[in-house]
């Protein structure tokens, strides 16, 4: 088709085409991939000769300047030959090395490259993740500061309940995010590097170049760790590092996913009441159909990709379970699919999130009326107490409350009327001895507890210090698209 354009012919991941950021869709690119490959067979020259192996300073100078120009078409050529991605590379790299190439990937064995840049991907992935995650957790924590005195209804059941705060249940949604956080930081900390293991991870090849020398073997595995950036490799390994490492990093993710998809819900419930609203850009169409309608789409574009996010976690579960003993292949297609699509999905979630959390909109004189239309009932208790202050009977106080209360909820519930327990109450003479006291009986900021004062201790406690590594971080705007 003329002019179409080759991308329009064939399927593009969302993900990528429609999502993601740039530095994460970079991290899982072709590019970052092979040049990676590339600086590890790099690595691993420098550390055979600085300890004694026949390497020389062209063969290494020679490397370093080759390590970005990439043939793709000539390693796309040698694969489809070969039927083998890491050599196909070899041979790609060696063709513009041609000094070097006796000694590139000596010793070594697929899962060197494969392994080790994976793990190089899985920790710059967290890089990328955790400032965002935190800007989130700090937008979100302004909210709650900003708002952390204003009665709202409580739901529990999704039925109105005592009273709480707009500030302290934004804080129900941030101690998930802090764990998360911790969590997130946790994994990331925890990696290790596979280093140099041979292909089923006993040295052997690396022990035959070094003539038996098990000190140099074991400092060869230190240098290109510490070299790759990471403080520490993996004592053992089969061929491949434990996959059980990658059920680490994607739990967390999908844990992150849970999260988010329990916050942006009730966002999109609250959203319903017209209590609180996400960000809604001038010109933006709610319904072709439907003129009025502000959907809280970002929201249920948070929701839609987190469910995914937590699906994802069952491939790394699977391909553990099936690894027969040093290592399997079918562990290959799996993962090139589920380790980029999970940090891929996290970072469009935590971009979209911030977003909401940058623009969260709050409408105090609706939750005013829907807390209008169901304190009388929850202050029949205090209207009873002051009661008996006044010198009058519970149990008389009791029955005459429960009464009227019952006629009120007729009106409500049957008629579909507002709720004039109030009234009813004033125009009883059984109570005249506290009219004058109902209108502080009736003061919402009664009926919040310490809903203000945990908010203020929690983010003060918990909240600031867990994004005060990230303060560096936190002014970046996210360009998010629509």
């Amino acid at each position: 088709m003329e002019g179409s354009g080759d991308e329009f012919m064939k399927y593009r991941s969302p993900l990528v085409s429609r999502y993601a950021s740039k530095e994460m869709a970079y991290n899982f690119s072709d590019r970052k991939k092979f040049t990676t490959w590339r600086k590890l067979w790099l690595y691993l020259a420098k550390a055979e000769k600085d300890l004694g192996l026949p390497i020389t300073d062209a063969q290494v100078s020679e490397m370093e300047s080759h390590l970005e120009d990439i043939d793709f078409v000539m390693a796309a050529e040698e694969e489809r030959k070969l039927r083998h991605d890491v050599m196909a590379h070899v041979h790609t790299f060696a063709h513009c090395c041609p000094t070097a190439a006796p000694i590139i990937h000596l010793g070594a064995t697929s899962c060197y490259v494969g392994d080790n840049t994976d793990l190089i991907m899985l920790r710059d992935g967290f890089h990328i993740l955790l400032p965002k995650l935190a800007r989130v957790i700090d937008r979100l924590a302004n909210f709650a500061e900003k708002y952390a005195d204003l009665p709202t209804l409580g739901f529990t059941h999704y039925q109105p309940a005592q009273l709480t705060t707009v500030g302290k249940r934004a804080c129900l949604w941030l101690q998930d995010l802090v764990m998360d956080i911790r969590n997130l930081q946790r994994a990331r900390d925890d990696l290790r590097f596979r280093g140099v293991k041979g292909t089923t991870g006993t040295q052997a090849s690396f022990l035959q170049l070094f003539q038996g020398d098990h000190d140099k073997v074991e400092e060869l595995d230190r240098k290109v760790t510490e070299m790759a950036g990471f403080k520490k490799s993996y004592l053992v390994t089969g061929q491949t590092y434990s996959r059980k490492v990658d059920i680490d990093s994607l739990c967390v993710l999908a844990s992150l996913g849970a999260t988010l998809h329990k916050i942006c819900t009730d966002i999109r419930l609250l959203a319903n009441l017209k209590e609180i609203e996400e960000p809604f850009e001038k010109e933006q169409i709610g319904s072709s159909a439907m003129p009025y309608k502000r959907n809280p789409m970002r929201a249920e574009r948070c929701c839609s990709l987190a469910r995914h996010l937590m699906a994802l976690v069952s491939d790394p579960l699977h391909t553990l379970s099936v690894q027969w003993l040093e290592r399997t292949l079918d562990d290959s297609a799996n993962r090139r699919i589920s380790l980029p699509e999970s940090f891929l999905t996290a970072d469009i979630i935590l971009s979209t999130m911030q977003n909401i959390t940058e623009g969260l909109v709050v409408y105090p004189k609706v939750i005013e009326r829907h807390i209008r239309h169901e304190l009388p009932f929850m202050a029949t208790e205090n209207i009873i107490m002051a009661m008996v202050k006044a010198g009058e009977n519970r149990q008389d106080c009791h029955e005459k409350i429960r009464v009227l209360s019952q006629q009120a909820a007729a009106v409500v519930k049957q008629e579909g009327g507002d709720n004039d327990l109030l009234a009813r109450v004033q125009a009883d003479p059984y109570f005249a001895p506290i009219l004058g006291q109902l209108d502080a009986l009736l003061d919402p900021k009664t009926f919040i507890g310490r809903a203000p004062q945990q908010v203020t201790r929690f983010l003060s406690e918990e909240v600031r210090p867990v994004i005060e590594p990230y303060k560096s971080k936190m002014d970046v705007k996210i360009e998010l698209e629509l």
